[in-house]
């Protein structure tokens, strides 16, 4: 039989031994500064773009780790219509990505505030306001006899993963879990010198009570994002959910171990450097943005007006860049032109420089010269 972290008697006293992260809190700092420095540049539009696109990934990420998998469309309108930059709000079809955003924004707008009981159940509500699962227990801990496991199956048979605290003791460890997170904030008692190691023990802490009945790793997720605001003063910009969904078995496996013990050195090795990875993500998109800029500083007085249609297009597929290439085809259906007319603006866009080429014949390519 499993002993998990909370049956030991140590539990909850975290103890760690920093001397194999810290090369990457000092890269975290560095980075923050570095951030901080480029965002300097971007102008209020811009920025306003960047918070967009870590919204985005955020929102679709740490639902895909939950195996919900959320319309990009309905996230980018969600976020809009809360932004307030439409006149008339954009339509949502699937209500679950106006919640998540919902939730992020007030994790974003409430991150200087003592974490209370209410607030957690608050954003309980807020993330299934619209669910269909009528049984789930919305809005306050979970109650029942039934232990709480993280199962899965293989080869016909059930496999448990972490058992939580029975559901009668939550109530109890919720009332430790906020006393800890809130005496160990910055200028408190018990304060955590580095917002990136307060973050990894929140999330794994919280994850260990599981107390609600189901959105436990995205209201985990949530507060690690309050405790590195709360940290570094600011709301964060970049997305935890996107560098865990980059190697999401590395979370599991680095969760599921540190589930099994308090010494926890191991557990925040591998969150401060998930941290980082996720400062690296954000760098991408400010350099992006960056370049994007500078790309329509220097073309836009020579395209027309079908050129610049493409560009916008193949812009909104982001870093990762447009799939496959811009080719003739996918030009005529994006314009609605002739395949004479995309042949001469492709060959066009080749001469000034705002593409770049690959291939030949038919397989010829273009991408934006960044």
């Amino acid at each position: 039989m499993s002993i998990y972290n909370w049956q030991k008697a140590d539990w909850p006293h975290f103890h760690y031994d920093l001397s194999q992260s810290q090369d990457t809190l000092l890269a975290i700092a560095e980075q923050t500064g570095l951030i901080q420095g480029k965002l300097v540049h971007l102008s209020e539009d811009a920025q306003t773009e960047t918070y967009i696109n870590i919204l985005i990934e955020e929102a679709l990420n740490t639902s895909k780790i939950e195996g919900e998998y959320l319309n990009l469309s309905d996230i980018r309108s969600s976020i809009r219509n809360k932004l307030g930059l439409h006149k008339a709000r954009l339509p949502v079809q699937d209500k679950r990505a106006q919640d998540i955003i919902e939730l992020l924004f007030d994790v974003r707008k409430t991150f200087k505030q003592k974490l209370t009981e209410e607030k957690l159940c608050a954003w309980h509500l807020m993330l299934f306001s619209h669910s269909q699962n009528f049984n789930l227990k919305i809005g306050a801990w979970r109650q029942g006899k039934e232990p709480m496991q993280i199962v899965s199956s293989h080869s016909g048979r059930w496999i448990v993963h972490y058992e939580a605290p029975p559901a009668k003791t939550v109530p109890k460890e919720m009332i430790a879990f906020i006393d800890w997170f809130n005496k160990t904030a910055p200028g408190q008692a018990k304060e955590i010198k580095f917002a990136a190691v307060r973050a990894a023990i929140t999330h794994l802490y919280f994850e260990s009570i599981h107390p609600f009945e189901d959105g436990n790793g995205r209201i985990g997720r949530a507060l690690s994002e309050k405790a590195l605001s709360q940290g570094f003063g600011y709301p964060i910009l970049f997305s935890l959910s996107q560098a865990i969904e980059l190697d999401k078995n590395a979370y599991y496996t680095a969760l599921h171990a540190a589930s099994k013990s308090n010494e926890i050195s191991e557990w925040i090795k591998y969150f401060v450097t998930l941290i980082l990875t996720a400062q690296k993500e954000l760098e991408k998109q400010i350099n992006f943005i960056l370049k994007k800029s500078a790309f329509f500083d220097r073309y836009h007085k020579d395209l027309n007006a079908r050129e610049l249609k493409v560009i916008e297009r193949m812009l909104k597929e982001g870093i990762n860049g447009f799939e496959g290439g811009m080719s003739a085809k996918k030009y005529m259906a994006i314009t609605a032109t002739s395949k004479a007319t995309a042949t001469r603006d492709l060959q066009h866009l080749l001469t000034i420089a705002a593409v770049t080429q690959t291939g030949s014949g038919p397989s010829v390519r273009y991408q934006l010269n960044l």
